[in-house]
């Protein structure tokens, strides 16, 4: 049974109306990027270590967020084993509910995170990836967010179409933020 609001909409169709707002309000905030992937992560239930947020930076994503990835290496956007770089080189949003069986790079997701969840070094098993792109249409980042778990059926609920429109929303909200200007 759905319920039905006021308006007469269903509480599910309100949902992705409220998660863009709470994204748009995002923005309005003077917020540092581990607050904004915070943030995100609250807004899509997930993790903060789930959403990593990377910045294109003279041909390489670098990882803005989470801390333990700034120093963990970058990828070329030339990188064909790499979702960020393809998500990058394509500029369209990406949704895998298995992501166990895409090809990808691995690499970081061996990295441990400061937080003491065991989940938090489990892989992931469906992501969300999309462009983060400045009004000229340039590319200048990435957010991806991700679902974890030994496996797909301890990571969660899918990802859905209405995920994946507040995480576009999510990135063109953080192309107009000073974290991704380098600031």
């Amino acid at each position: 049974m759905t319920t039905k609001g006021n308006s007469g909409k269903s509480a599910a169709a309100v949902a992705p109306a409220r998660d863009h707002k709470q994204v748009e309000e995002l923005l309005r905030k003077k917020i540092t990027a581990p607050e904004f992937c915070a943030q995100l992560a609250a807004i899509l239930h997930v993790r903060p270590t789930e959403v990593a947020l990377l910045r294109l930076e003279k041909g390489l994503l670098r990882f803005l967020f989470p801390d333990e990835l700034k120093t963990a290496g970058a990828i070329p956007i030339s990188s064909s084993s790499a979702v960020a770089a393809h998500t990058a080189s394509s500029k369209k949003v990406e949704l895998f509910n298995n992501f166990s069986k895409v090809k990808h790079a691995s690499i970081f997701e061996t990295v441990k995170l400061a937080t003491s969840e065991s989940s938090d070094l489990a892989p992931i098993q469906k992501l969300m990836s999309a462009p983060v792109m400045n009004r000229e249409g340039q590319v200048v980042g990435v957010i991806q967010v991700s679902r974890k778990g030994l496996d797909i059926s301890m990571a969660g609920a899918d990802f859905t179409l209405d995920n994946l429109n507040t995480l576009e929303k999510a990135a063109q909200t953080a192309a107009e933020a000073p974290f991704m200007n380098g600031a």
